[in-house]
């Protein structure tokens, strides 16, 4: 089974992450019972339910982004006066 990032598992939910952590131990389970068929039915449902948390990551970046963009406009503005 392949884990998430820990930027991706910080941003799970409550609920996401106790559905993920069940999600891995069951894959993990199968992975111990050489049922590697089972186990990537498993992690395609993991790999769904970190979907989400992928996307607040992106847009905690394009945030970041942003406000450097305007820092460093606010910079330029400054420097024309």
């Amino acid at each position: 089974m392949r884990h998430c990032s820990v930027q991706v598992r910080g941003l799970l939910t409550r609920d996401e992450l106790e559905r993920y952590n069940a999600l891995m131990e069951v894959g993990g389970y199968l992975e111990q019972q050489d049922r590697y068929d089972l186990a990537y039915t498993v992690q395609k449902e993991v790999d769904l339910l970190i979907q989400p948390a992928i996307e607040r990551l992106k847009e905690k970046g394009r945030m970041r982004d942003r406000m450097t963009a305007q820092y460093l406009a606010s910079l330029d503005d400054e420097d024309k006066e």
